[in-house]
């Protein structure tokens, strides 16, 4: 089981190349840097929330995992 820190370091350091690319895309689009800028951190902040909280649900569900018995 993945402890919790380490799942906010993989949050994090997704987030970072998702947000550069939303705020390239943003400006491609709009010619507009500033609002790039401001699309990319908002959505910095909600979606990392948002992977938190789906990384965790997912790590108290032992579907596709191989459980090892104690007595091993």
């Amino acid at each position: 089981m993945e402890k919790p820190i380490r799942s906010l370091v993989k949050a994090i350091s997704w987030r970072i190349v998702a947000t550069l690319t939303t705020i390239l895309l943003v400006v491609v689009f709009s010619k507009d840097l500033v609002l790039g800028t401001v699309v990319g951190i908002t959505e910095l902040v909600v979606k990392t929330v948002v992977y938190y909280v789906h990384e965790r649900a997912w790590n108290l569900s032992n579907f596709g995992r191989e459980v090892k018995s104690k007595t091993q």
